[in-house]
């Protein structure tokens, strides 16, 4: 049975920085894109890959809203957000970012729900 290699802290340290950078980043409107303009956006956490040469960076627009839009918008953008992180962070190489959107907390709020419903409620009643 293999296990899964525990994050270094190294690799751990590198994502919030650069987590920090992005938030900054379009927190003060530095992208010139209409839709990350008229859109919080929120970057919930970054993962580095072992070699810090690759970043994924989980998104998730304020409300929800637009989604795939703001995803499109991102990308579109990547080349300039890895050009600004590679000059805010002294690393050798300048990691490639992979924008994803954050599915934990609709996964949340569907656990949630499911603890919630009549089902659930009435089985936990019976203990």
């Amino acid at each position: 049975m293999t296990e899964k290699p525990e994050k270094s802290v190294r690799t751990l340290r590198v994502g919030e920085q650069v987590r920090h950078i992005l938030s900054e980043i379009l927190q003060r409107g530095d992208v010139h894109d209409d839709t990350l303009a008229s859109h919080m956006v929120s970057v919930t956490e970054v993962r580095m890959s072992p070699d810090l040469r690759h970043a994924t960076v989980f998104v998730k627009p304020l409300l929800g809203k637009d989604e795939e839009a703001v995803l499109k918008a991102l990308r579109t953008n990547t080349a300039y957000l890895q050009r600004e992180v590679a000059h805010r962070i002294k690393m050798k190489y300048a990691a490639r970012l992979k924008f994803l959107a954050d599915e934990s907390f609709d996964e949340g709020s569907h656990i949630d729900s499911l603890l919630r419903s009549d089902h659930v409620a009435r089985d936990l009643d019976g203990e």
